[in-house]
């Protein structure tokens, strides 16, 4: 039942994921990945508001298994985080490829913890 669960998170995750990077990156005319963070920081909100939910019993856990490994797990991309970033590298673009790195962890990380403290708020 559980992989069922994930399962269906992500078939509504994944191409969210794409159409999302696409839309954002078609709008900047740049070759830093903004599509990617996007998806990456929203992800890392909706997940930490779920998992602030859940730790305060107001989310059912068949819930938290649809949209936070199933949903978050398909809508945020750790793969495409990495393949952009040596691309960027690869590329003579060191200065994106830290930036990348740094604005994903950091702002990833701050977006979970804002998505707790919602969660612990309402």
């Amino acid at each position: 039942m559980t992989l069922l669960l994930v399962a269906l998170g992500a078939v509504v995750g994944a191409p969210l994921r794409y159409l999302t990077d696409r839309f954002i990156q078609a709008r900047h005319d740049t070759v830093f990945p903004w599509g990617t963070l996007t998806v990456n920081v929203v992800g890392s909100l909706i997940m930490g508001f779920l998992v602030g939910a859940a730790a305060a019993g107001r989310l059912d856990p068949m819930i938290l298994t649809v949209l936070g490994p199933g949903f978050c797990g398909a809508l945020t991309t750790y793969s495409t985080f990495g393949y952009e970033t040596l691309r960027l590298a690869e590329d003579g673009s060191r200065f994106l490829a830290t930036a990348n790195i740094a604005i994903n962890l950091f702002a990833g990380l701050g977006a979970a913890f804002v998505g707790v403290a919602i969660a612990a708020a309402i």
